[in-house]
């Protein structure tokens, strides 16, 4: 039982690392291909916060009320790996910050309380969109 134990849990931290590549290099190619300009709102940043939290309510919303049976492994992959590793927190705390140095504090205030409202929002609203739909289906 112990080695089950251990095994799964492996299986479990490698999905997240596999999913966390994916997810941060998805990350990387938008805003590398989207850049922020020097004080102005930084929105590759912001729609990849919103759509990661749209797709995390999703998600744990399908594994846990609309999937029959889950993959043991679909939400540390999905979930903590692949939405974790797109979405960023850290980015958005250092874009805030580099708002504020450059002088631009108005667009630093609304950034960074405009971003975890809506991510919240964004969330609460894949949550409520798949338990409609999973309610029809």
């Amino acid at each position: 039982m112990e080695v089950e134990r251990v095994t799964s849990r492996r299986r479990a931290v490698a999905a997240v690392a596999a999913g966390g590549v994916l997810g941060a290099e998805a990350r990387y190619l938008l805003s590398s291909a989207f850049p922020a300009p020097p004080g102005g709102w930084p929105w590759t940043t912001f729609w990849i916060n919103i759509t990661g939290c749209l797709l995390i309510g999703v998600l744990y919303t399908v594994l846990a009320e609309v999937a029959a049976r889950p993959h043991p492994l679909a939400r540390p992959l999905l979930g903590a790996g692949m939405l974790g590793g797109y979405t960023t927190f850290s980015a958005w705390s250092v874009e805030t910050v580099q708002l504020l140095d450059g002088g631009a504090y108005g667009t630093a205030v609304g950034y960074a309380l405009v971003s975890p409202l809506a991510a919240v929002l964004a969330c609460a609203g894949g949550v409520a969109v798949t338990r409609r739909i999973g309610r029809t289906a």
